[in-house]
């Protein structure tokens, strides 16, 4: 019995694993995205706007996900699979034109946006891949997931309120969980969580660069701000603890990364149930990011003064899933607990309800204060106590 040919669209094993200048460019458009979704933080900080930005950030990064599947999978020099990656990247660029108001008047653009993507990749990678069926089974199995979930969006944006927020919470909750038992579907049956589908190296890279995309956002929130303080002394301090955050989450995320991702761990995300976790955990890292974006921009606008409720939430609720999505790697990774970074969650918790006796600033300094003593303790820590990793994810 001989195996299928392999089509000539596929990755092969063995080639250069680093991501392209193509892809790097596509993750550009997401420092659009993440600002947008900043924005609508600033503008309104109720529970309710929190919910319908972490549904749009939902749909944005399901895209960013499948692309860089989609670039692992598939030879990303070939033209075809080029030129899908652009049509990929316009679409996404009109998702972020909509986010304000995908809520609003605009969300039949999010939707027709956000579908066009799809029905884009899957019309490129079905066809070609049809000389080999087990591996065009798998783009089969996603369109179909597709379909499933055309009904809540379509009939999201056709309504509106509470009636658009629970649909579209329902729609990508079944887009990100379908990927998360393997995509089951009629004849076809799911693709095994522990096939090995991606090619490590190369989507550990494609999840680094995206998350140093999201400290850009920081960087740009921190440097416009700046630039508008005309050099007042509270927001040049605002905007001085807003660039030290940076700093303070570049450092922890890659220092922890240059102890997990070696070869023997970088190759457990190979496999289907791993890999879609470890795109899940950044997730919630880059979300921390949108956040602490966020909640930069009001203090420098406003570092002295009352501390509003909100706000507090904010300033430590942002460092907060920046460390819970870190420990989610980390166990994905190494089956272990990483109790510093859950030290610094309950720390942020505990300090919360006294938080609102300070100025804006004052909370923001508190905030990377603890994110600091979170690395010293990281750094202060024995390696092997943090590197230990004899529970694989699975």
């Amino acid at each position: 019995m001989t195996s299928s040919p392999l089509p000539r669209i596929l990755r092969r094993r063995g080639e250069p694993e680093f991501p392209t200048f193509l892809e790097l460019f596509f993750d550009l458009v997401y420092i659009f995205m993440f600002s947008r979704l900043s924005a609508g933080l600033v503008h309104d900080l109720s529970v309710r706007n929190a919910v319908q930005t972490a549904v749009l950030l939902l749909a944005a990064w399901w895209v960013w996900v499948l692309t860089a599947w989609l670039t692992d999978l598939f030879n990303p020099r070939l033209p075809l699979i080029q030129a899908t990656v652009l049509v990929v990247m316009f679409g996404t660029l009109l998702m972020a034109i909509a986010i304000p108001r995908a809520f609003g008047a605009h969300g039949w653009l999010f939707v027709v946006a956000y579908f066009a993507i799809h029905l884009v990749r899957d019309s490129v990678l079905i066809p070609s891949t049809r000389v080999n069926r087990p591996i065009q089974a798998r783009s089969i199995r996603v369109f179909f997931w597709l379909c499933v979930t055309a009904g809540p969006w379509v009939a999201g944006a056709l309504v509106d309120g509470t009636a658009r927020l629970v649909l579209w919470s329902i729609a990508v909750a079944v887009d990100l969980g379908s990927a998360r038992i393997g995509w089951p579907t009629p004849r076809l049956g799911r693709t095994e969580l522990a096939s090995q589908i991606f090619t490590g190296a190369h989507l550990s890279e494609r999840h680094r660069q995206i998350f140093i995309i999201s400290l850009g956002e920081l960087i740009l929130t921190a440097g416009v701000g700046l630039a508008a303080s005309d050099f007042e002394a509270g927001r040049v301090v605002a905007c001085t603890v807003a660039l030290a955050n940076a700093l303070v989450l570049f450092h922890m995320y890659f220092h922890r990364m240059r102890q997990l991702l070696a070869p023997t761990t970088v190759s457990t995300v190979e496999r289907v149930r791993s890999g879609t976790s470890t795109s899940y955990t950044h997730l919630v890292m880059v979300a921390g990011v949108v956040v602490i974006s966020a909640s930069d921009t009001l203090v420098i606008g406003r570092p002295f003064g009352e501390t509003p409720s909100g706000w507090v939430v904010a300033i430590l609720g942002g460092p907060a899933l920046f460390l819970l999505g870190g420990c989610l790697f980390d166990f994905v990774v190494t089956g272990r607990i990483l109790w510093p970074r859950v030290v610094g969650i309950v720390v942020l918790g505990a300090l919360g309800p006294a938080m609102p006796l300070l100025p804006p600033v004052g909370v923001l300094v508190v905030a990377n204060l603890v994110l600091l003593l979170t690395l010293i303790g990281e750094v202060a820590a024995p390696r092997s106590r943090l590197t230990s990793a004899a529970v694989p994810a699975r």
